[in-house]
């Protein structure tokens, strides 16, 4: 049985007032990636303005907790998928799963707690997916396959990243290529609670970190790391790493216009955060497990690190937040430019919009979604999530035509 999503949040009692084994590293920033925004901004919307509804599009689901659309189908949306946590990726048609899994991992998956098949995502021509997961071990693992029509080949199955975790929770998940064309990958800090083993503040392992790659094999390898990244050649720093300081990062996405950095990252007891970084910014340490939000967690800011957006106290009904994206679709011109998300605990949606680097201060968009999993894009811009118990809605305006 998959347990609740809440547990991303792994509110334990106690916090250790150890300091990091290895020494803060100033971060450093560059205007090379990602790449250029595709499309020209659109003006910005006003979230108080929004009047919203849900349209379910998509019900029956086993905790689905990824939505992802395929490119360069017949639809300008793309072709919708959803991840089932208990290990299948189901081509949604008619407003449900189809009945045949498009890949199914459960002879090789590990779940239970917050294991499971954790995330998905098409390469942009569409003819590849790449998948995260926990196998039986509990590791996490990046794999490759090839489309064939409206399925993943299992034949073709390549794997393109792993490491090893520690505990079974903070595993991260998200996988999703940035307007540059590389693969980013989301990695929490390895569970427990409290950072234990210092992993956020530790370059050298993979933990805690989102990190960016080539995924196109290169002779023996199987992906490449980009000589732009911000950490390569550094001695004894994982030069995959793009940003870090991470507990949990559960859902990151760029913006599709401006190209902007948006990441929920999942609190220990007290705060939920969302963090923010502009275009080409990279190497950007955020704190953990020296802070959480605003606040101290283990010891003082770490030199160089940078806060959150917005913070989101857990005495105020957070506990598990679930990042999404910018609106850029056509249909509700007043959400434009709007950032959405929400909590897995709290379930009203919120929307907020930056301005020099600053959130205006976020607003109820007026829905909820009891047992927030995931929020989904599709090629047109406009917006999905899910529901643990097996609905996905399309925000649609709930304005007269």
């Amino acid at each position: 049985m998959i347990t609740a999503l809440v547990l991303l949040a792994a509110c334990g009692s106690g916090k250790s007032q150890a300091t990091p084994s290895t020494a803060p590293i100033t971060p450093v920033s560059s205007t090379s990636v990602p790449g250029p925004a595709t499309t020209r901004p659109s003006p910005a919307g006003d979230p108080a303005a929004v009047r919203l509804r849900l349209l379910p599009v998509g019900r029956g689901l086993s905790s689905p907790v990824a939505i992802v659309f395929r490119p360069h189908t017949d639809s300008p949306a793309g072709a919708m998928y959803v991840v089932e946590q208990t290990g299948t990726l189901r081509l949604m048609r008619d407003g449900r799963g189809s009945a045949a899994p498009a890949l199914d991992l459960r002879s090789n998956l590990g779940h239970g707690n917050e294991q499971g098949f954790l995330g998905a995502t098409f390469s942009p021509s569409g003819a590849d997916l790449y998948v995260s997961y926990t196998d039986r071990n509990g590791n996490t693992n990046v794999d490759e396959y090839t489309m064939r029509g409206a399925v993943a080949d299992p034949g073709t199955r390549r794997r393109v990243f792993f490491t090893k975790q520690p505990y079974p929770n903070h595993n991260g998940g998200e996988v999703t290529f940035g307007p540059d064309g590389m693969l980013y990958i989301g990695l929490g800090d390895g569970g427990s609670e409290g950072d234990p083993h210092n992993y956020g503040q530790d370059l050298s392992t993979p933990l805690s970190k989102i990190l960016r790659i080539d995924p196109e094999p290169v002779g023996s390898a199987s992906y490449s790391i980009p000589a732009d990244n911000p950490f390569v050649g550094r001695k004894g720093v994982l030069p995959e790493t793009w940003m870090w300081g991470l507990r949990n990062p559960w859902r990151f996405s760029f913006d599709r216009v401006t190209g902007d950095t948006w990441i929920g990252d999942v609190g220990q007891n007290a705060y939920e955060e969302i963090d923010f970084a502009k275009r080409g910014e990279q190497g950007i340490n955020w704190g953990w497990s020296l802070r959480e939000g605003f606040h101290a967690f283990k010891g003082a800011r770490p030199a160089g690190a940078r806060d959150p957006i917005v913070e989101a106290p857990h005495s105020e009904g957070y506990c598990a937040i679930v990042g999404g994206y910018v609106y850029r679709g056509r249909a509700i011109p007043s959400l434009a430019g709007v950032y959405l998300y929400g909590d897995d605990c709290r379930p009203d949606l919120e929307g907020l919009l930056p301005r020099g680097g600053r959130a205006i201060v976020p607003r109820d968009l007026g829905i909820r979604v009891p047992d927030l999993t995931t929020f989904g894009e599709d090629g047109t811009g406009e917006l999905y999530v899910a529901s643990r118990d097996g609905t996905v809605y399309r925000i649609v305006s709930a304005s007269p035509a």
